[in-house]
């Protein structure tokens, strides 16, 4: 019999336990969870959204079990993870291909705990998890996409992101192929997305992601369904041309010519689904159009599945344009919307699509709901029919007997690319880590600490008060049961000791993107030194594709390897997203709580 109870077993008694869970548990000497047994614990209703009182009693029924491990115990491991080899460029100049590359090495970091000797032949596993961020999958000839502002940031358009789709299966693949957490061995228990799952805020892109996630085949093209039609076929030398002769600005920094390159980025693909649970969380670019404007004109919507697509826009306007959006000084849009009706008669046509429609956060939470969606579970994915009914996208689900899991909702309906939390969703965080002051947590938000300072109001909550990242550490330090805050946004690694004066001290960590190369996803275990301190390991790995690219080579594996490789040589990319060694493969020590 397992040393250790079954999360069912253990939320059925939480609620009446007089005993402290943490304590008996290292007690027991716990060697492993139950391999990820999950049930969310939710706002319960419309009054609790709106008065942030705690999510439902802990004793409700279990929703989805991970999938079991191995008779044989599994052991660490390196292979297929940056401890092994990290994609690296040849040559000095031009475009550069990839290959393999030196490993990351594992860092050790000591900031908030000193890491005692000889906890490697103590430590017990708690629980492990995959991180995806910023998967951004991209409907790349949607008429809302602002690619004609690529020389005012490299943001706006990228030359690998028409293989949005093909890259984020292959990264599927490779969390599929992983022999547990590389560290410890144990399972994985589930996959986490946070934020920023699709890029247009576009109802095609949602389709595509939860397939990607769940298991489907998936044909990444709107528009005529016959053939391509955006900016990569449009003879404009602003944009690279894959399949044309035209020496266009990109062809002349090296790129090169492939011919059948957008007949194969459109063809349909098939994703094998995740063999683990997973959850999502929602980001600034799954809730407003463009990532940054406030959602609901009817304006966008309608232009979103029309016949025009605007492709070029003098230079003056663009920087006016975007200098606009940095500053937040356009959350609603007007100005882009009065741009967009002034360029009407330099728009090109291309074929409407009501598929492209932008999606609600109602449509969003449905669309998780969908048992179509489903795949290894759970239900949702982390949201509920409670979600749907008091509007909100924050939750709470347990990851294992010792381990509370809280999903946060960091974007801001007022508008703009940066996020923020209203004062109901900072109660309802409140009363949860206290609720749950017996558990460790880690928190999940798309947004940083240092990119949650947008405070606009939110329209259908006017009167309610928006709260900074630097409220949310300071919330966070207070509790001394937060282990670490994860999330995404930035599109580089980057991770932060938050050192409390009173409560706890907890890690901050940030991942890269997976359509910026160095295109990451981050494995995290949690372990018990046993020796008054706790580590969390945190790994990188890559997608599933080679590091070398065959330019001959269309296949589904293929076009992943150069989505890659075109992410590295993309103008503007910027080198720094990879982070410094201690923000990638590390062990961050932490004082029990």
């Amino acid at each position: 019999m397992s040393r250790i109870r079954s999360v069912a077993t253990a939320a059925a008694t939480s609620a009446t336990a007089s005993l402290d869970r943490r304590a008996l548990l290292a007690a027991a000497g716990a060697v492993s969870l139950s391999a990820g047994v999950g049930y969310a614990l939710r706002p319960g209703s419309t009054a609790h959204a709106a008065a942030g009182e705690a999510p439902a009693a802990a004793g409700q029924a279990a929703l989805a079990v991970s999938r079991q491990a191995p008779a044989a115990p599994l052991a660490p491991y390196t292979r297929g993870t940056t401890l092994a080899s990290v994609a690296a460029p040849r040559g000095s100049s031009g475009y550069r291909r990839l290959g393999d590359g030196p490993a990351w090495s594992r860092v050790v970091r000591g900031e908030l705990a000193a890491p005692k000797a000889g906890r490697a032949g103590r430590r017990t596993a708690l629980a492990s998890f995959v991180q995806f961020t910023d998967l951004h999958l991209v409907d790349v000839q949607h008429p809302l996409r602002y690619e004609y502002l690529r020389a005012q940031t490299a943001s706006a358009w990228r030359p690998q992101e028409s293989l949005s789709v093909a890259g984020a299966v292959s990264l599927v693949e490779r969390v599929n192929a992983l022999r547990g957490a590389p560290v410890t061995g144990s399972p994985l228990h589930f996959v986490m997305t946070t934020g920023d799952n699709t890029d247009n805020n576009s109802k095609t892109e949602l389709d595509w992601f939860l397939k990607v996630m769940s298991g489907g085949r998936i044909t990444p093209n709107s528009g005529d369904p016959r053939h391509y039609e955006g900016v990569q076929n449009s003879d404009l030398k602003l944009y690279w041309q894959p399949d044309a002769a035209l020496r266009d600005a990109d062809k002349q920094l090296g790129f090169p010519r492939i011919k059948g390159f957008l007949d194969a980025a459109i063809r349909e693909l098939q994703s094998p689904g995740l063999g683990l649970p997973w959850y999502s969380t929602v980001g600034n670019h799954d809730a407003l159009p463009g990532g940054c404007y406030a959602p609901g004109d009817s304006f966008f919507a309608d232009f979103a599945v029309g016949g025009k697509k605007l492709m070029t826009l003098d230079s003056a306007a663009g920087k006016a344009i975007w200098d606009n959006v940095k500053n937040g000084g356009d959350p609603k849009g007007v100005d882009f919307k009065a741009m967009l009706k002034s360029q009407a008669r330099h728009m090109r046509s291309v074929t409407p699509d009501e598929a492209r429609a932008p999606f609600t956060s109602a449509e969003y939470l449905k669309a998780h709901l969908d048992p179509a969606h489903t795949g290894p579970g759970p239900i949702g994915h982390g949201y509920s029919q409670a979600n749907l009914a008091s509007g909100t996208q924050y939750y709470a689900f347990r990851i294992a007997d010792d381990i509370l899991g809280v999903s946060l909702d960091s974007t801001d309906p007022g508008g703009h690319y940066e996020g923020s939390v209203g004062t109901a969703q900072l109660r309802w965080l409140d009363k949860t880590l206290r609720d749950n002051k017996d558990s460790y947590v880690i928190v999940f938000s798309h947004h940083t600490s240092k990119s949650m300072r947008n405070l606009r109001a939110d329209p259908a909550h006017a009167g309610e008060k928006r709260h900074s990242g630097s409220e949310l550490v300071a919330l966070l330090g207070s509790h001394a049961n937060v282990l670490a805050w994860v999330n995404g946004h930035s599109h580089k690694n980057a991770i932060t000791p938050h050192a409390a004066t009173a409560g706890g001290s907890f890690w901050e960590i940030s991942t890269a993107s997976h359509v910026d190369f160095p295109q990451l996803a981050r494995v995290i275990e949690v372990v018990d030194n046993k020796d008054g301190t706790v580590s969390l390991f945190t790994t990188l790995i890559e997608s599933a594709a080679p590091h070398r690219t065959d330019f001959a080579d269309l296949s589904q594996t293929g076009l992943a390897a150069l989505y890659r490789e075109l992410g590295f040589n993309a103008p503007g990319s910027r080198s720094t997203l990879s982070g410094k060694a201690g923000d990638r493969n590390t062990e961050l020590v932490l004082k029990k709580g």
